[in-house]
């Protein structure tokens, strides 16, 4: 089963304001685990960047003014998902800006219906406690030691592993062992069968009962 882990960096909260992309990046996963075919773009924004989002991961307007602009990946970026599961953290932010550059291109948007959404997986299952990337790789134990400041390609990568945490940890390779096992045509053995073990009492057995049952007074084994 092929999956997309996605991620985005943008110039704020709200393209309905006029926010953008910036940074695109995407994990191909087989069976949750990630293949290390990857799709990573920066992308110009055609607009400035507030200080409040250059804050966040530091992608300043001279350095993206010397990329694509979001027209330019659209193609290869929709090619690259395919028709796959989108695994995203806050699926309705990264989803409400990629939906906003395809409108701008006259391009159908992505259904909700195909993103899985780690901030809910998480929140279900771990109710109350902290939700963010960086709180569940801590509770992971995931090392986020290359991680100085938001970035949507190492964020993705990051996501994958917990994305695979979050659904059982490695037992999914496990499952995939499995499935390699029985494509390569590989059985079980079948185990002989026994008949079962008799556990009534032998002959010795009921007189050392009942010896010890003429130690009692009036012993529940005999009314």
């Amino acid at each position: 089963m092929r999956e997309i882990a996605i991620d985005t960096e943008t110039t704020g909260l709200d393209p309905g304001a006029g926010h953008r992309i910036v940074e695109i990046a995407c994990v191909e996963m087989v069976n949750h685990v990630p293949t290390g075919t990857e799709f990573h773009y920066y992308v110009n924004p055609e607009r400035a960047m507030p200080a409040e989002a250059y804050a966040i991961h530091g992608l300043g307007d001279d350095f993206l003014a010397g990329f694509a602009t979001f027209d330019a990946i659209a193609e290869p970026f929709l090619d690259f998902i395919a028709d796959s599961p989108l695994v995203i953290h806050n699926a309705e932010f990264d989803l409400k800006f990629i939906n906003a550059e395809l409108a701008r291109l006259d391009r159908e948007p992505l259904d909700r219906a195909r993103a899985i959404d780690t901030l809910a997986i998480a929140r279900r299952k771990y109710p109350g406690a902290q939700a963010s990337l960086d709180a569940l790789c801590k509770r992971f134990e995931i090392d986020l030691s290359s991680r100085d400041k938001h970035g949507a390609l190492i964020d993705t990568q990051l996501l994958a592993a917990v994305y695979l945490e979050l659904i059982g940890g490695r037992q999914p390779g496990l499952e995939l062992t499995a499935l390699q096992a029985r494509q390569a045509g590989s059985t079980i053995a079948e185990r002989p069968r026994r008949e079962a073990r008799p556990h009534a009492p032998t002959a010795d057995e009921t007189a050392a009962h009942d010896a010890f049952l003429d130690k009692l007074t009036d012993p529940v084994w005999r009314r």
